[in-house]
């Protein structure tokens, strides 16, 4: 069961609109919440005035910040442990603001109404006196002399400054260089959209909270909840999720929407829903990336790698949003360097205060800007010695295991090298010049990319799981992390149906709600299946532990003579023998059980690893452009990719493929873009963000190698992030083929056509 390609048993539900989401939830009666968003960018908030609006037929509350803070409500936390060189700066971030805005479509005040369009309507009824301010929307600029500050407690609108690596190797590596390549880079920010937008439901009753919500990590937001803002016990709070419509890492944090449903809730003693909508989901969730700065790669004089040095910037938005900070440090420090062996690494990042909208982990999380960074240091330096892309990575590729890089990740296993073994035969490179001359016959320009990517997969650390036997005669597994999307109750029913010896179809997944589920930390950083799938193995383990004990009591032999396969408890060198199915049905039975034993099979556990995967992959990727207007199209798009041992290859396939449309949307599309002077966010609808559509990718092949991991029982890897972290930098490469033959060598994405267009002009 294990290791097949089985399709989703999920699908069933979702492809026939059986689906639940939050929003087909709500109960009856439910009162419904609608923000009140700041249109400015940067203001003094100097009056608000909810009385008419506290009048209108229909609105039950109307809730300020002033009204927050009466009720004695914290901050949201950023709980985010990075060692800076100094403490974190983490100003104060209320749920509803309170003397100042910092970005347009922070919630001012929030209104609770029959109906949604009543809500909406009370909430333009109220006057809010603002003193506009200076804004500054740009991370490099905000640190600027004469920048307008956000913050009193930040100083030029730094957050914190971070440093990763051996400074003093990396610049002897430098200055002993033959040659050395310099990049200004830019990742650009992006929006992680999830199909379904933030939707919660929050109710109160008898002291104890409860929110429904479309959310990543219910256990993690509990705390927060009760802890920092609501200063409680975290038992007065229920967090559930149903089924959930993409999270991407975007619906992992505590928003302020929640906040002020849960107060509105306890005011009242009514159910009270709220959905953001898609411009409100563009303002007020959370952006992604917007990393930039300096790097240098150094190399010797047969092009091997020396030293790495990058000095960036990492735009934080007006707050510190729950995991902000660690993504362009913590994050990015582990992949710096990539599949390469690099001696000495050497990296610096300063956190910016900018006015917009808080930045924080999507899809990747650091590992798509650190890996960017070295493959386009490492393209540019092919180029600059005059190297094959494939040979300059090979020649430098680590090759001996255990690893441990220069930043101190240890590495275990690796088939880099064999990865672009296997892409340069399935790449076609031989075919490629007789494709490009097809394309200039027809005036357009053909590119061919080559970028490989090292994931650094494990988010969280620790993660719990349970097997409950329930009277259904079905087996409950009960699990911390959390599916949203990846095909969870398919994949760890395969892995338990393989240790336990039952059908799949035996199996439940019980998940994300802090009810039925001790502990938990969600989903982020592809750490479901390697970090709650060897809970989910340690809790099977004490399952068959106990089983085994009460199988040779039934069996009247010693447990050492009792062997377990195939589902089935039998004495060694006999036909005697019971299946699980009734060592379980015993177990319920005090009067079956041996001395000192409880009844039931029922197990859990707890993994408290702290070990981290290192999936990889080489990709390739050919693009044509067209000259007189900068459009581009992907062509061909191509993969061999190691995660370890798979659990179901066409679930892994589809994970990675996810992955590279989102990753490709980077590259070619994608850019949330504010205005310098307003700091108005100019892309806050689909009319002006550009998301790939079908017709924009060809086919994405993903060839897969197994090399096992022994950091974990599965030996698998995590692979939900992998295709986001390796697209941008693939296509990017090819597109630059594609242009320098008329003089362009460097470009940022989103290489949209307008930016090609333009880039054609200038070098012409």
């Amino acid at each position: 069961m294990s290791g097949e390609s089985l399709r989703r048993r999920e699908d069933a539900r979702f492809l026939t609109g059986q689906g639940r989401y939050t929003g087909d939830l709500i109960p009856a009666g439910a009162l419904h919440g609608m923000a009140l968003r700041s249109p400015h960018a940067h203001a003094r908030i100097l009056s608000i005035d909810a009385a008419v609006a506290r009048g209108m037929p229909g609105v039950h509350l109307v809730l300020t910040g002033a009204d927050l803070a009466a009720e004695g409500l914290g901050p949201l936390p950023c709980p985010a442990q990075v060692a800076t060189l100094a403490p974190i700066i983490i100003p104060a971030r209320h749920a509803l603001a309170r003397d100042a805005v910092k970005h347009v479509g922070e919630p001012v005040a929030f209104v609770v109404a029959d109906t949604p369009a009543l809500a909406r309507d009370a909430a333009e009824a109220i006057a809010v006196e603002y003193e506009a301010l200076p804004a500054v929307v740009e991370s490099r600029a905000a640190l600027a002399p004469g920048a307008p500050q956000l913050w009193p407690e930040a100083p030029g609108n730094c957050a914190f400054r971070f440093e990763r690596g051996d400074r003093a190797a990396t610049e002897a590596g430098i200055a002993a260089a033959a040659h050395v390549i310099v990049l200004e880079l830019i990742n650009n920010r992006v929006h992680a959209i999830p199909m379904e937008p933030r939707t919660a439901v929050a109710q109160y009753a008898d002291g104890r909270f409860d929110l429904l919500l479309s959310g990543q990590g219910v256990h993690g937001i509990r705390r927060q909840l009760a802890k920092d803002v609501f200063h409680l016990p975290e038992a007065d709070f229920r967090l559930h999720c149903p089924d959930v419509g993409g999270g991407f890492g975007a619906k992992n944090f505590l928003f302020p929407e929640y906040v002020a449903l849960l107060s509105a809730a306890r005011r009242l003693g009514r159910a009270i829903a709220w959905t953001g909508e898609a411009t409100e989901e563009f303002q007020g969730s959370v952006h992604a990336r917007d990393y930039r700065g300096t790097a240098r790669l150094a190399l010797d004089a047969e092009g091997r790698f020396l030293a790495l040095h990058a000095q960036m910037v990492g735009d934080l938005g007006a707050y510190c949003s729950a995991n902000g900070p660690a993504c362009p440090t913590n994050s990015v420090s582990t992949a710096i360097g990539g599949v390469y062996a690099i001696p000495a690494i050497f990296l610096e990042v300063t956190g910016a205060f900018t006015n917009t909208l808080p930045v924080d982990a999507y899809r990747g999380a650091g590992k798509p800007e650190a890996n960017y960074l070295t493959e386009r240091l490492v393209e540019a330096a092919a180029r600059h010695l005059g190297l094959d892309p494939i040979e300059i990575r090979r020649r430098n590729a680590i090759a001996s295991f255990p690893y441990r890089s220069a930043t101190g990740m240890l590495m275990d296993t690796g088939r880099f090298g064999g990865n672009l073994a296997d892409l340069e035969v399935l790449a076609d490179r031989a075919g490629f010049a007789a494709r490009r001359a097809a394309s200039e016959a027809r005036g357009r320009l053909r590119g061919l990319g080559i970028a490989c990517f090292l994931e650094t997969s494990r988010g969280a650390p620790h993660e719990w799981a349970a097997v409950r036997f329930a009277a259904d005669g079905m087996v409950d597994l009960a699990i911390g992390t959390q599916s949203n999307g990846q095909g969870h109750e398919t994949s760890f029913p395969q892995i338990a149906a393989a240790q336990l010896g039952l059908p799949a179809e035996r199996f439940r997944l019980v998940q994300a709600d802090t009810d039925a589920v001790a502990f938990g930390n969600g989903h982020g950083g592809a750490r479901s299946l390697h970090v709650g799938g060897t809970a989910l193995v340690m809790a099977m383990d004490t399952v068959l532990a106990k089983a085994r004990l009460l199988a040779a009591h039934l069996l009247q032999a010693a447990p050492e003579e009792v062997a377990f396969a195939a589902g089935r408890f039998t004495v060694v060198g006999t036909e005697r023998g019971m299946a699980l199915e009734a060592v379980a049905e015993a177990a319920r039975d005090p009067a079956m059980l041996p001395e000192g034993m409880t009844p039931g099979l029922d197990a859990e556990a707890k993994n408290l690893s702290e070990l981290v995967t290192f999936p990889s992959g080489a990709h390739v990727a050919e693009v044509e452009i067209d000259p007189e207007t900068g459009a581009v199209a992907l062509l061909r798009y191509q993969a061999v990719d190691d995660y370890g041992r798979l659990i179901n290859p066409l679930l892994t396939t589809g994970q990675v493929q996810g992955g590279l449309a989102q990753g490709i949307g980077q590259a070619l599309l994608e850019e949330v873009v504010y205005d310098p002077e307003s700091g108005q966010l100019l892309s806050a609808s689909f009319m002006d963000y550009a998301l790939p559509r079908a017709e924009d990718l060809p086919d994405l092949e993903v060839a897969l190698r197994e090399l096992p991991t022994l950091s974990n029982p599965l030996g698998v890897k995590g692979v939900g992030q992998a295709g986001a972290i390796a697209a941008p930098q693939t296509v990017m490469h090819a597109v630059l083929d594609a242009l320098r033959p008329r003089g362009v060598s460097h470009i940022d994405m989103p290489a949209t056509p307008e930016k090609i267009w333009r880039a054609l002009r200038a070098a012409a």
